[in-house]
């Protein structure tokens, strides 16, 4: 009887600890499976989206934004500025030439101003005698510091323009005012028009 029953409880004992052993094994295995692919996905998504894509735009639209900010905003820089401003009262507009105008937000020159442009260079030219000031305008539509930057972008292609035409760049000077100095006040798209010009004034050497 002993026998026996010691033999029923080793046996029992036995099938206990198998299945207790079973038991032990299955989460430990789901646990060492889960945190693996927990880990991986995380890291893929931290890496590229989170961290390095993130970063990386953040820093890409900072340069870009604080390019575009800077690059504008450091030419526009000496614009507001009165002792970079030269002395305005000192030039003088004069008949033979004349403004040129520009598309909403742009700063090319429009393919109808080129002959404007061709005629102040040759007075320009048959005049040497003269330095010209090109001021850069703007419509209200926009922030101040914005316009001041696309003013100052306006009066120099038209600048550029007129060097690629003969004349000497040192004769140039370039002022921004972005939307300060309106030819027309109104609201409308054809009055915002005759604000987005440069203007040219003159004095003699």
């Amino acid at each position: 009887m002993l026998t026996r029953g010691s033999a029923l409880v080793v046996t029992l004992l036995l099938v206990a600890a198998v299945v207790g052993s079973g038991c032990a094994k299955r989460p430990a295995t789901t646990q060492a499976a889960a945190p693996a692919p927990t880990g991986t996905a995380s890291s893929t998504t931290a890496t590229p989206g989170g961290g390095a894509g993130a970063s990386q735009m953040q820093s890409g639209g900072g340069s870009a934004g604080g390019g575009t900010q800077s690059a504008p905003g450091g030419p526009v820089t000496p614009a507001p500025s009165s002792t970079a401003r030269p002395a305005v009262q000192d030039f003088a507009a004069v008949p033979e030439l004349q403004d040129i105008f520009f598309d909403f937000d742009k700063y090319d020159i429009r393919p109808n101003e080129t002959k404007t442009l061709d005629a102040n260079a040759a007075w320009l030219k048959s005049n040497p005698n003269h330095l010209v000031l090109i001021e850069g305008h703007c419509d209200e539509r926009g922030t101040n510091e914005y316009n001041l930057a696309l003013g100052e972008r306006r009066a120099k292609s038209t600048m550029n323009y007129l060097v690629s035409q003969g004349v000497q760049a040192n004769r140039i000077t370039i002022i921004s005012y972005g939307e300060e100095r309106p030819v027309c006040t109104e609201k409308t798209e054809a009055c915002w028009a005759k604000n987005r010009r440069s203007h040219f004034l003159v004095k003699p050497r």
